[in-house]
């Protein structure tokens, strides 16, 4: 099959983090021996501009079998504008929260589900938003989540020491990086490493074994993972959880927020998930997961059916299908 690929995150040579998750399922479906053509941002600069980068990269595209398009909006929006080829589209969780909050959001949310063959979610609580925000969705979507490579983040042998708690993602609101950082000090032992950056920086900044990485390439993600005990990510709501799915495919035990992914796919014997706005809950949640086996053999193991080749042939048969719809058209 050939298929054009398009996102407006992709890693780069200046942000090799950069929607890592799509380049990976991307990998495996070219090791399922698909043709896969790019039309990509790999950059965080630009502004809004750079979505006309995006757009005249997907008109220059060379006839494809399917679109492949990460995210609502913008990406999916200038693939619905730009061809004719049947389009499937996935949705990541903020372009969805974007419907009924930004101006005009709504409306083009709504031509891409209408233009799309199938609109992939990436857990089931996102796809409930999504339908329930735009009822034109019901009927048209699945949910594949976007996958763990569980060859390359292997399961790591327990570090000794004080319990070492680790926290992966943006230091923002949302990410609820305070009131973690809140209940860890109430555990009263071990440290905690924040590999990222945002606003959020400077309220944890000198805080006693709280450390700050700062924004770290995803290729360092699987050693830190097996340096900690524990990865803790009780974001006040969260999609998915892809820093979840790679620390348990390690044997690391988890904290999550029950708001949200996580639930669909973190059993008790896995980690805990805690009301994130708690944070007496949040410390016990961090003390419990310290305790837990590690390696966390059924960590592990829940993150089978999320393996990225194995989504990636879930992913293949969507787009197989809406080629062959389209040819019947």
């Amino acid at each position: 099959m050939r298929i054009l690929l398009v996102s407006q995150m992709y890693p780069g040579p200046d942000a090799p983090d950069l929607g890592t998750f799509v380049a990976q399922v991307e990998g495996a479906l070219v090791e399922r021996g698909n043709e896969v053509e790019r039309a990509v941002l790999d950059t965080r600069g630009g502004g809004k501009l750079r979505y006309l980068t995006l757009a005249r990269r997907t008109l220059a595209a060379s006839r494809p079998d399917v679109v492949y398009a990460h995210f609502l909006v913008p990406a999916g929006l200038i693939a619905a504008l730009a061809g004719r080829a049947p389009l499937v589209v996935t949705a990541h969780g903020r372009d969805v929260r974007n419907v009924g909050v930004i101006p005009g959001i709504a409306a083009a949310t709504r031509l891409v589900v209408r233009r799309a063959a199938t609109v992939i979610c990436v857990s089931d609580y996102l796809r409930r938003e999504l339908e329930t925000k735009l009822p034109e969705a019901r009927g048209k979507t699945e949910v594949v989540s976007s996958g763990v490579d569980r060859e390359r983040f292997a399961v790591a042998p327990a570090p000794d020491g004080p319990p070492r708690f680790l926290c992966v993602g943006a230091l923002d609101e949302r990410k609820n990086v305070v009131r973690l950082a809140d209940a860890f000090e109430r555990v009263g032992e071990g440290t905690l490493t924040f590999a990222g950056d945002g606003p959020a920086r400077s309220q944890l900044e000198g805080r006693p074994n709280v450390h700050l990485l700062g924004r770290v390439p995803h290729d360092e993600i699987p050693r830190l993972l097996a340096e900690s005990r524990v990865l803790a990510q009780p974001s006040l709501v969260e999609p998915l959880g892809q820093a979840l799915l790679e620390a348990m495919a390690c044997g690391r035990s988890v904290v999550a927020t029950r708001i949200g992914g996580p639930p669909e796919f973190v059993p008790p014997e896995a980690g805990v998930l805690v009301d994130p706005l708690d944070v007496d809950a949040l410390a016990r949640a961090l003390a419990t997961a310290a305790a837990l086996p590690c390696p966390n053999e059924a960590a592990r193991e829940a993150t089978a059916d999320h393996d990225v080749r194995r989504q990636a042939e879930r992913i293949e048969a969507i787009l197989s299908r809406a080629v062959a719809t389209g040819r019947r058209a």
